[in-house]
């Protein structure tokens, strides 16, 4: 039955009988080519789009990153280093409006910037103006952002608008308000044929025009949509995410890829803490050379007649009598009072952790941080082995990640709610505008451009940073505005700052300390006394 059963496959196969296969693969080049031990075909693998994974996987993968996040010590400091270094205390505004052909000259773009900034401010950091609930400031909405870009990969929020009649109850002036909406209230609904896909509700072009959130009322929980532009073009629904596909819908965890390692961390420091703390209790140990079971029965064994066996039972009978009278304790209140003859009692140190457990620590620290985007000192304070040019290379590598998070995430909030606002501003008069409302309007992208600056790069020597950006400054290369960006200063504040103190300190007859001390002529004996010495000489 077998030859047979080898000569039909054989004949379907088109092989000549009795020829061997040879196990070994064919040698070839190709992607994906395999090796001996098989080791890319253990490791099987599907292609689905971007999109349908983020939805497969974003409710099971939020929820994994708010248990680690409020469970780990580690990852709370981790969000928060994120939103030191991204924003700092608050990201500045900075209006860079394009007035050309609206009549505005050098000196009243200039002012008009200044008004804005200041009306910015007071808006921005005050919660009964710019919040629906009353409770954050600006910065802590992006503050929200940031946290929740972290745990949910995306942030969500409303813009809305109250009448004069809502804000007299409230005693407020602004009418835009924002509302901070957690992006587990969007749904994970689809449907091709509405053109909804998880919760976001697209036109034929791919272009968002809704989303679907969940909302409470009353303690039922209903679903409401809510445009994404009103009749006027201007932005009711803030989304932010940093997409990985062109067809990505929503955002994901930005922990997502680096959970196995962080569980993985965990499980190795518990179980280095609990075998540390069983070496440390049981860290005692007790030889002794009596028998064992089978050497009593041995002994027994012996003929009646021998006057050995009697010899052994009172030897050991007497020394096991003498050790019942002492007492051993390891606890509390050690004691050790005898011991039988032979035994050895003997005291033992914990052996864990072990060599391996620092570096492999180490690593999976790593994946964590570069999954985050923070540094390694960041995310586990482990500085022992930095050096300056370690320390260097750590933040030049990450500094560059550190910006584009903010512009990708933290900005596009600010620019949401600072483009909303200024509409208001101006539409109500507050802000004069050349033209009135229906100029702004016409050119309201043009009119509402900024930049926002956040905190400075960190340096690891603050001397080596400022000659570094004096020897820019003086061979041409940067900018004054460039190197206060650096420094997350706005470049008008510090320039309008160092005019008042230079003319408060003129006025009170005192040297500016913005005057080189090298420059104009001598004010010093020093200065006076040298052109004298050189002369003598």
């Amino acid at each position: 039955m077998g030859e047979a059963y080898v000569k039909l496959i054989d004949r379907l196969l088109g092989r000549k009988a009795g020829v061997q296969v040879s196990a070994r693969p064919l040698p070839g080049a190709a992607f994906l080519r395999d090796t001996r031990s098989a080791i890319i075909n253990s490791r099987p693998a599907i292609l689905r789009d971007s999109r349908d994974e983020i939805r497969l996987a974003w409710r099971r993968a939020a929820g994994l990153a708010i248990d680690l996040i409020q469970n780990s010590g580690r990852l709370k400091g981790a969000a928060d280093q994120v939103l030191a270094d991204t924003v700092g205390v608050e990201l500045v505004l900075n209006p860079t409006p394009d007035l050309s052909g609206l009549g505005y000259s050098d000196a009243e773009t200039a002012d008009l910037i200044k008004i804005i900034k200041r009306r910015w401010k007071r808006y921005a950091w005050n919660p009964r103006e710019c919040d629906m609930r009353g409770k954050f400031t600006v910065p802590q909405m992006v503050d929200i952002a940031l946290r929740w870009d972290m745990a949910y990969g995306e942030a969500t929020g409303l813009i809305s608008y109250m009448t004069i009649a809502q804000r007299r109850g409230y005693g407020i002036t602004t009418g835009t308000k924002i509302c901070m909406v957690p992006p587990t209230a969007l749904v994970q609904d689809t449907s091709e044929y509405e053109g909804l896909y998880q919760g976001v509700i697209h036109e034929a072009n791919g272009r968002p025009i809704a989303y679907r959130f969940e909302e409470k009322e009353a303690g039922i929980r209903t679903k409401r949509d809510y445009r994404a532009y009103d009749a006027a073009g201007r932005l009711q629904v803030m989304h932010v995410f940093d997409p990985w596909d062109a067809t990505d819908v929503r955002g994901i965890s930005r922990i997502a890829p680096a959970f196995r390692k962080h569980i993985q961390h965990e499980i190795l420091v518990d179980a280095k803490i609990q075998t540390g703390i069983l070496q440390t209790v049981f860290a005692a140990a007790l030889t002794s050379p009596n028998p064992s079971k089978e050497a009593f029965e041995a002994i027994e064994a012996l003929p009646d007649d021998s006057d050995l066996q009697a010899d052994f039972h009172d030897y050991f009978s007497g020394a096991l009598s003498r050790a019942a009278e002492g007492k051993i304790s390891i606890s509390g209140d050690p004691q050790v009072s005898h011991l039988a003859p032979g035994e050895e009692l003997k005291l033992l140190t914990t052996q864990t952790p072990g060599p391996e457990f620092l570096p492999v620590s180490d690593e999976l620290s790593r994946d964590m941080a570069r999954a985050i985007g923070i540094t390694f000192g960041g995310l586990t304070m482990n500085h022992t082995a930095a050096t300056y040019s370690s320390v260097r290379m750590e933040n030049s590598s990450i500094w560059p990640v550190v910006t584009r998070r903010r512009e990708r995430i933290a900005a596009p909030i600010c620019q949401s709610i600072y483009e909303a606002w200024l509409d208001e501003e101006i539409g109500e008069g507050r802000i004069p505008f050349k033209g009135g409302y229906e100029a702004f309007a016409a050119n309201r992208e043009r009119v509402s451009w900024s930049l926002w600056q956040g905190p400075a790069k960190p340096s690891a020597d603050d001397g080596k940073s400022a000659k570094a950006a004096t020897e820019r400054l003086v061979n041409g290369t940067s900018t004054l505005a460039s190197e206060c960006a650096e420094l997350g200063y706005d470049p008008d504040e510090v320039f309008e700052q160092r005019v008042r103190e230079h003319q408060k300190y003129t006025a009170a007859g005192m040297p500016s300390p913005f005057v080189p001390r090298n420059g104009g002529a001598p004010d010093n004996a020093a200065a006076e006394e040298e052109p004298a010495k050189k002369a003598a000489a």
